[in-house]
């Protein structure tokens, strides 16, 4: 998953590494029985699953239920050489990593434990900067206050119903024609066709910028232009990369939940970050979660310290 995806390569950028993404697929049973089936993974790939072989890596970011046995794999091959970090509840016994990292909704906890308060990501100052003015002369017509709207939709724990769609466009509606604001508005494929076009049809005009799917992805220029964000509440990794930007950020609800999201959200509106949208806007601050930097300067010094070989062990960023 894209998600899951982006987690790993966000704390890579962020230890200074350009990583080798390796995607899994993985053959039954080994697919049903992951993680607990321990044996056999040189036969668990299927035929167009990336390969998985030596030399093997100093360190390994997996991320997603399914990488674990073939993390596990690789720890093992390696003769414990290969530095093991598990982005994500593994909801297995934690001895099997070197570390693992877990959002604050998420209930394991131990030594080897670190415990962020969102998942993380991608976004950087720096990348927000490039985005801004690469974007520039595409958003300069778009008036302020402006609002990025990620929208996401269908999952194992939500869905985007048609009265959810045309309850969002609404108040997005009422913001635009009361308040004068300007819309830049990003879509998923989980948002579904029929979602889709229903909020393509309502959302239009010279104060809206809807992007239609081509060219290239704007989602880093949206979150660098905006006043404002408005998340829909089935994306984790959303909510996370729209708080690392400082801004005010609004959670859409939809049906359906899940206790850990449900946690997610709640635990962050009550720490201030976060609050539900109502069709309101109004400026808060807090300071943005620092949990990628943390977690890629913990990688670094855990990992050297045991390697004291390459350089010693670093001072330890503050946790977020």
């Amino acid at each position: 998953m894209i998600g899951s995806e982006n987690q790993a390569i966000g704390v890579a950028e962020a230890m200074g590494i350009e990583p080798v993404v390796k995607r899994i697929k993985l053959k039954t049973p080994w697919k049903q029985l992951s993680p607990w089936l321990a044996w056999g993974h040189n036969h668990a790939l299927t035929a167009d699953s990336d390969a998985i072989s030596s030399p093997w890596p100093d360190i390994i970011l997996a991320s997603g239920r399914q990488t674990i046995g073939i993390a596990r794999h690789i720890r093992e091959q390696s003769g414990g050489k290969s530095f093991v970090v598990y982005l994500q509840d593994p909801r297995f016994n934690t001895k099997h990593f070197d570390l693992v990292i877990v959002p604050q909704h998420d209930p394991t906890r131990g030594e080897n434990v670190l415990v962020t308060k969102c998942s993380t990501h991608r976004i950087t100052p720096e990348k927000l900067a490039d985005a801004k003015a690469k974007f520039e002369k595409q958003f300069h017509k778009i008036p302020h206050p402006r609002v990025a709207v990620l929208i996401g939709g269908n999952s194992r724990a939500h869905q985007m119903t048609k009265e959810n769609a045309k309850m969002l466009a609404g108040q997005l509606l009422q913001l635009v024609d009361h308040r004068k604001t300007g819309l830049l508005i990003t879509a998923s494929r989980r948002t579904g066709p029929e979602n889709e076009k229903l909020l393509r049809e309502m959302l239009q005009g010279p104060n809206i910028h809807f992007w239609d799917g081509t060219g290239e992805n704007p989602y880093f220029a949206l979150l660098a232009h905006a006043d404002f964000i408005i998340v829909t509440e089935d994306s984790i990794s959303m909510t996370s990369e729209a708080l690392s930007t400082g801004k005010p950020v609004y959670i859409a609800s939809l049906e359906g939940g899940a206790t850990r999201h449900d946690w997610f959200h709640k635990l962050l509106q009550e720490q201030g970050y976060t609050r539900p949208f109502t069709g309101l806007l109004e400026k808060w601050s807090y300071e943005p979660p620092n949990d990628t930097q943390w977690v890629a300067d913990e990688i670094r010094a855990r990992f050297k310290s045991r390697h004291p070989r390459e350089g010693g062990d670093p001072a330890r960023a503050k946790a977020p």
